[in-house]
């Protein structure tokens, strides 16, 4: 399991980015400073840091600086600033990568998964999730249910991939929208029922989705 830590001054996107990562498959840690995020990294380095740019105390690049004389930790920068100055200042202070605010958390899990496997900190290989009857080839993002193919729309993908990778456990609708359709869904929760039943009707009898009432949905083997 790669190890990610996320920078960010600002608890909602830490928050989410730490969800998706988690969600991902990596060990994350946070911090919500430059100071905090130097001492995580002194104590136990991470494979990756996604760091935001405007930090209070030690700014971002001074950090990316102190990091690159320590080591050559892959960097990705995340930042509200956007224009080709700052990008470009950005990479000159270390960065692999560079993303603007605001941001799809999936398009930064996959920068995530890029630069690692650039840097060549995790090995190329296909994530596969099993359960049941039911198998998802991630990268591919391609579905079996028996054993036959299944044509999932790409947030039924998403949906379906965000339970397998954490079987048996409980997620509310709730958890489930800000995971999938991000923190700034404006759907109901009404939208998850729907987009399971929707799973259940593909999947047919292979499907692994369990309701819980009054909570929400998890992925069991049947």
């Amino acid at each position: 399991m790669t190890s990610v830590l996320v920078v960010d001054d600002d608890h909602t996107v830490r928050e989410v980015v730490v969800s998706y990562l988690r969600a991902a498959g990596h060990d994350v840690r946070e911090a919500a400073d430059g100071e905090t995020a130097l001492a995580s990294m002194h104590d136990a380095p991470a494979d990756l840091v996604v760091l935001d740019l405007m930090l209070p105390g030690i700014d971002g690049l001074e950090v990316a600086r102190r990091l690159r004389a320590d080591g050559d930790v892959p960097i990705i920068m995340l930042t509200a600033l956007g224009s080709e100055v700052d990008r470009v200042v950005g990479l000159e202070h270390g960065a692999d990568d560079y993303v603007t605010k605001p941001f799809s958390p999936r398009e930064l899990v996959a920068r995530v998964r890029t630069v690692l496997r650039r840097s060549g900190r995790v090995a190329e290989r296909e994530e596969v999730l099993v359960v049941g009857e039911v198998r998802i080839e991630v990268d591919r993002r391609r579905t079996h249910a028996a054993g036959a193919e299944v044509a999932l729309t790409s947030t039924e993908f998403d949906l379906l991939t965000h339970l397998m990778r954490a079987p048996g456990r409980v997620f509310t609708r709730e958890q489930l929208l800000s995971a999938v359709w991000g923190y700034t869904a404006s759907a109901g929760t009404r939208t998850v029922d729907v987009h399971v039943a929707q799973l259940r009707a593909k999947l047919g009898p292979a499907s692994p989705i369990r309701t819980v009432r009054g909570v929400g949905y998890a992925a069991d083997r049947p």
